[in-house]
């Protein structure tokens, strides 16, 4: 497999009470494509950050990270997050005054890769792939479900044609049998549509179903053994 993002040295820190706190430490760190990863870590461990920064919305104090070998500075923040990557949010943050169709074709509209011509049609496929039949489809996603609005979210994800997804706690406000079945969905990008996904959670069961789990730990990353 191939190396799709690669994190090389990148250092983090932030003033709390009068006092430096460094949460990111020289950490580096490959990711392969088509892959299904975890980030776990006690809380106030840094994994928001960490996320935050390898999807180009917040900055590191050093260090570089690299999008199929190219310094994703060079390639542009703006550029990098329109066309390359798409963020899977706890919280959903679509927009609540459009229907679930109209959020993914939003997100069509909004990149610049090569995306069909039938772009109606496609977002209801990519809903429908995911249970948002063409009625649910059609209402706001203020009227759908937690789990409905979170599949909402990742067809909205797919629809930009991105090969990289990033998911921050994206069941922690689901129940378990939703869960289950978000999880299913991230493992089917990877297996079926060769998506790279990193997923940061505090699930273990979650965590299980991944191909690789990783840890942030003293501020750096580093796989996690099988029986841990």
């Amino acid at each position: 497999m191939s190396t799709l993002l690669k994190l090389e040295n990148i250092n983090y820190s932030y003033i709390d009470g009068g006092m430096k706190r460094t949460i990111l430490k020289d950490c580096s760190f490959e990711f392969e494509a088509g892959k299904f990863y975890t980030i776990l870590g006690p809380s106030g461990s840094g994994k928001t950050t960490l996320l935050s920064i390898i999807a180009g919305l917040d900055t590191p104090e050093s260090g570089t990270f690299y999008y199929e070998g190219e310094d994703v500075q060079k390639i542009g923040l703006n550029k990098y997050r329109r066309n390359k990557m798409a963020i899977v949010f706890q919280q959903y943050n679509l927009i609540n005054y459009l229907t679930a169709h109209e959020n993914v074709l939003l997100a069509m509209s909004e990149t610049d890769n090569p995306i069909p011509k039938n772009k109606k049609g496609v977002a209801y496929a990519l809903l429908e792939k995911f249970g948002i039949g063409r009625s649910k489809a059609n209402r706001l996603v203020s009227k759908l479900s937690g789990g409905e609005q979170q599949r909402v979210a990742i067809a909205r994800a797919l629809g930009s044609n991105v090969d990289l997804i990033f998911a921050d706690e994206p069941t922690g406000n689901l129940d378990t049998a939703t869960e289950e079945e978000i999880i299913k969905i991230f493992k089917d990008l990877t297996e079926n549509f060769g998506k790279t996904v990193i997923v940061v959670t505090h699930s273990n069961a979650v965590s299980k179903l991944s191909d690789l789990r990783v840890k942030l730990e003293d501020g750096q990353l580093r796989l996690m053994n099988s029986d841990e």
